[in-house]
Order: structure tokens, then C-alpha cells, then sequence
């Protein structure tokens, strides 16, 4: 439990600077780990003002996550199953935002593309790692099992410190303290294995 003086926002923030080196898998029998590789980014205080960082990832393994970090916020690059993307439209009419109506959760090329995927390609997932309630850093549970916080789990992001849950689109489910679905960042693919985060693509509106 965080002291008296400490905020929710604080500790999430704590708990995500204490993780950033290291990544949760999900889906499937166990969790693997995808090396957090800081050569591939800008100096810190190139990150907090805003400069691209860049990821690899040929590695990526279905249910693996990669933790990046972008202006101060942790991205959370996910590389979902085909039975996560089969489930996800199965989920509608329990979120809050199933269709990515809110503009300002994701640019409007990433509602284009998908607006229930809420992702360029089909089976990665690129988010902004933080709870849209108090700023936390929600835990992944990817797997499709039931939870103690929900029966008919279908995998997604569960925030401990006030029960907000999202799906592995990062859609906010209706109910909960977050009121809306997690950010996803500005981001495009240099190539089949590397994505820039934080500029859009060339031509993007």
C-alpha cells in the first residue's frame, strides 16, 4: 500500500520505472522476455521532449509485450494471437468505446485502419501503458481464462489499483473508473520489423 502522502499516479509511475527493463509474455502456456534494448532509443531527455523512439521487432513472440519509453510514458508493444483477435469483436457490447469513436485516444489513420484492432497491423498492438483513470499502469492478462475480476475473461489489461479493465485492443469495458480507452501513439512501420514511435506515417492527415 502506498504511504499517506503518496498519489495513485505515483505509484503507477513507480511501478512502470520499476518494470521498464523488462517485458511479461501472455498468451498461451507461460511468459517469455524480449530484451529491452536502450541502444535503440534517444537519450533520455531526448524521449521527454518528444523525440521518435524506434523498435525492433523480429523477436516478437505471440502474448510477448516490449516496453519502450516515449516522452515520459510507457509503450507497450504487443504481439496478439489469433485467438485474442477472433475474441476482440466479441466484446462490443461490453465496452465502453467498442468502435474507437473518441478522437482523442488514437490518431485517425489507427481508427481507419481498424477501429476495434485499433492497430496498423492485425496482431500488434501499440499503447500507451498508462490508465486513462489516475495514470497507473494497468497489469497485462493476456491469457484467455477467467479472472476473479471477470468470468468470462477474454484477455486485456487489468488496473489493481481501482479494477479498471481493458481489452488487448486496450478498449476501456463499461463500468469501471477509466473512462476511456488507452491511448494509442502516433507510430508507423520503417520496415516489416521496425517501428518508429511517436511520428505519424508520410501522409497521415
Amino acid at each position: 500500500m502506498a504511504n499517506q502522502g503518496d498519489s495513485p499516479v505515483n505509484e503507477g509511475r513507480r511501478r512502470f520505472l520499476t518494470a521498464t527493463t523488462a517485458v511479461v509474455g501472455a498468451v498461451g502456456a507461460g511468459f517469455a522476455a524480449v530484451p529491452f534494448i536502450k541502444s535503440w532509443n534517444p537519450s533520455a531527455r531526448a524521449k521527454l521532449a518528444g523525440a521518435p523512439v524506434t523498435a525492433d521487432i523480429t523477436g516478437l513472440e505471440e502474448g510477448q509485450r516490449l516496453i519502450l519509453e516515449w516522452r515520459g510514458q510507457p509503450i507497450w508493444i504487443v504481439k496478439r494471437s489469433k485467438a485474442i483477435l477472433t475474441a476482440l469483436p466479441t466484446l462490443d457490447d461490453r465496452l465502453r468505446d467498442p468502435k474507437s469513436d473518441n478522437a482523442d485516444q488514437q490518431p485517425d489513420y489507427i481508427k481507419k485502419a481498424n477501429p476495434e484492432l485499433r492497430s496498423l497491423k492485425p496482431e500488434i498492438s501499440v499503447l500507451v501503458g498508462l490508465c486513462t483513470h489516475l495514470g497507473c499502469s494497468p497489469e497485462l492478462k493476456a491469457e484467455i481464462r477467467p479472472e476473479p475480476f471477470d468470468p468470462e475473461w477474454k484477455g486485456g489489461y487489468f488496473c489493481p489499483c481501482h479494477k479498471s479493465r481493458f481489452d488487448m485492443a486496450g478498449r476501456v469495458f463499461q463500468g469501471v473508473p477509466a473512462p476511456t480507452n488507452l491511448k494509442v501513439p502516433p507510430h508507423y512501420y520503417e520496415n516489416d520489423t521496425t517501428i518508429i514511435v511517436g511520428v505519424d506515417p508520410k501522409g497521415a492527415a
